[in-house]
Parts: structure tokens; sequence; C-alpha cells
């Protein structure tokens, strides 16, 4: 008697600090909306990737990265070929988009060119779209092109649209991840030469993708894909954003001189 009395007093006890324990993280989607830099490649451009690549593998189980990101998009023409509508339409509560839009924007020979006032425009309905799904939207800056002034100092290409971002992030109180300054900086660091590693250069005969050699100065290697991932991992940490937790952490283990006694 007094054994299943303990039992019973056990599994209420457990039944208990069941109902008191943290639930655990509900799933969460993070839409990645934006152009090349952040897209994913087909086989035939290999070795070139976007950055949204590499960023899918950095979250744990809880997190899906839908990577919906195209090559040549501008705001506007995003809205027009009706991506975003999916996105918005498929928006819980919970979920982040991440919006990296502005190189194809800014340039007026492009069809995909967007003035100004509409960039800012676009850049605020897809916060207020998201917002009102309950929702994170989270800016992001162009990310930055290789390219070096003749004393080898890193120069901005971006700088009247990412500036656009900046103060839409302000005004709407959005987080913002300052990815052209980061990644100038990063480039900066790696200085003229070695930022060559970070594109998709390649001599002649090197890649059978590109048999002829590419000197772009734009989009990714997977190294440069790599590193710019993380660039926008470390600001989503920097933000605290609810997000952050569920990024992998990575166990270091140091590793043991054995004539170090």
């Amino acid at each position: 008697m007094r054994c299943r009395l303990d039992k019973a007093l056990w599994g209420l006890l457990l039944l208990v600090l069941l109902a008191f324990a943290p639930a655990p993280p509900a799933k969460i989607t993070v839409y990645l909306i934006g152009d090349s830099t952040m897209s994913i490649k087909e086989r035939r451009y290999y070795p070139e990737t976007g950055w949204g690549m590499p960023f899918t593998v950095f979250f744990d189980e809880t997190v899906t990265v839908d990577n919906r990101a195209q090559n040549g998009r501008s705001t506007k023409s995003f809205i027009a070929e009706n991506r975003w509508q999916p996105v918005a339409d498929a928006l819980k509560p919970g979920d982040y988009v991440l919006i990296q839009f502005g190189r194809n924007d800014e340039v007026p020979t492009k069809r995909s060119y967007t003035p100004e006032a509409d960039y800012k425009a676009n850049l605020v309905r897809f916060i207020t779209e998201t917002r009102a799904k309950k929702a994170t939207p989270v800016l992001l800056t162009p990310v930055a092109r290789r390219k070096f002034d003749a004393a080898g100092k890193v120069e901005g290409t971006h700088t009247v649209y990412s500036g656009i971002v900046r103060t839409v992030a302000q005004e709407q109180g959005v987080p913002l991840i300052d990815l052209d300054q980061t990644s100038q900086a990063l480039l900066q660091e790696f200085g003229v030469d070695n930022s060559k590693l970070l594109f998709n250069q390649l001599a002649p005969g090197e890649h059978p993708n590109y048999p002829a050699g590419r000197d772009d100065n734009t989009h990714f290697s997977e190294l440069g894909a790599r590193k710019m991932a993380q660039l926008v991992l470390a600001d989503i940490r920097r933000l605290k954003l609810e997000l952050a937790d569920r990024i992998v952490r990575q166990e270091v283990k140091k590793t043991v001189d054995p004539q170090a006694r």
C-alpha cells in the first residue's frame, strides 16, 4: 500500500513539474527576400554562392529558412512579379522577414530601377504587411561590391540607397543590419588582393562552369557567402532578436600540446 502511495505522489509531483516547465520554442520560418547576393544559385552558376545558402545551416531544428531572393530583382520587380504576396500570405506570428534590396533598385539603366521615393515606399510596405501578421521585419542595407581606390581603401557604391534603408529603419523602428557597412569593413580587412577570394573570381580553365574565367566583384564565392552570412548572424546576436537564441552554438574544443607541461 505504501509503495503504491509513493508512486502516486511521485507521479503527481512529476505532473506539477511538467505543468510549470517552459514550453519548447515554437517552430518559425525566416523568409529571405532580396537579390542575387542572397539567392540560391543553380548548379550551372557554381561556385557563385548567395549568402542565404550557408545562412540556413546556422540554426537549430526550430527554424526553417525560406530563401525567396532572386537574381536581378529590386523591390519594384519583386512586387510586380508577385513574389512578395505569397510570402505575406504565408507569414505567421513569430516568423521573420529579412529584407535586402537596393543594388538593382539604384541603377537607372536597369528595368528594375526604382526611384528613391518608390524604394522607400516599397520597404515600408514590406514592413507594414509583415507586422500585420505579427512577424518581425529586419532591414538590411545592400551588401558591398569589391571596389578599392588607388590607395587601397574600399569605396562604397550604395551610398544613397543604403542611406534610405537606414532612414526607414529609424522611422519605422525596425531592426537594422547594416551589411553595406560591415561588408565594406570585411573587404578592407582582407585587402585589395585577398578580397578576391570572397568573390566569384576565376582564372581561365579553373572551373568548368566558367572556361574563359570570371572577373566578378559583385557575387560571392563559397567562402565569401559564408563570411557574409556570419556578418548577418553577428548582427542578429547584437540586436538581441529572439532569433539569436536559435542559432546553433558550436562547442570549441581546445587542443592540448602534449609537450606543454
